[in-house]
């Protein structure tokens, strides 16, 4: 097996800002579920350190989530998350498929990496899903529970506090659905530390497969039967 093609997709200061936000989003989780679920008597984190935690990492998440989007906005990068809808659907189909069953039939994905596509289908819709909606609801909610006097008190003879809250929560529990995704996503390649070490180094392997080497050998071959 030859070298494997490495690509440049992930710059530095994108690494640094998605290994802060999972280490946000890692206790935002587990100060949310404390909160939530902890028996009081035996908390996982004490409620009022907990409160504390959650907030504090909400407030850093808010200001993350602005140097993403001014990344997304301004930078090279804003290119991988633009939604193209011709043809989108049977692509969707495709990449399911492929995560559904081709992928235990050791079968090569459908879409590769380039640098012009980072994001096949599924990741593309996730990706822009979790942080162009679900993050930004679960910031905002966050501040307005934060300060609960700009909540509307009635809505439709609801408690405001108590929607806006279960928003919150509802938002919290898409993020660490994605998370929970997101982790097993990242064994999923030639080994399972390949993509672990393209957004700790920068670089995407990108690796040949058994029959892609033989059909390199074999046009190899062909084009030096040619020649002579």
């Amino acid at each position: 097996m030859g070298n494997p093609k490495r690509l440049y997709l992930y710059p530095l200061w994108l690494r640094i800002w998605h290994h802060v936000n999972a280490l946000l989003m890692i206790v935002l989780i587990t100060t949310g579920l404390s909160m939530q679920y902890s028996d009081p008597a035996y908390p996982l984190i004490r409620f009022d350190l907990a409160v504390s935690y959650h907030n504090v990492a909400g407030v850093y998440l808010t200001a993350s989530y602005f140097i993403f989007l001014v990344g997304v906005l301004f930078t090279s990068i804003g290119r991988y998350y633009i939604v193209k809808t011709e043809g989108l659907l049977t692509s969707f189909v495709r990449q399911l498929k492929y995560y559904l069953f081709g992928i235990f039939r050791g079968e090569t994905s459908p879409f590769k990496v380039t640098e012009k596509q980072k994001f096949n289908p599924i990741q593309l819709i996730t990706y822009n899903v979790t942080m162009h909606a679900i993050i930004p609801v679960t910031f905002i909610t966050g501040w307005a529970l934060i300060y609960p006097e700009t909540i509307v008190l009635n809505v439709f003879g609801y408690s405001g506090i108590m929607l806006t809250s279960l928003v919150h929560s509802i938002a919290g529990f898409f993020i660490s659905i994605f998370l929970i995704i997101h982790l097993y996503v990242i064994t999923i390649g030639p080994s399972t530390i390949t993509n672990l070490k393209s957004i700790l180094y920068g670089y995407h392997e990108e690796h040949e497969t058994h029959h892609e080497e033989h059909e390199s050998v074999e046009n190899n071959n062909q084009e030096s039967q040619e020649s002579k």
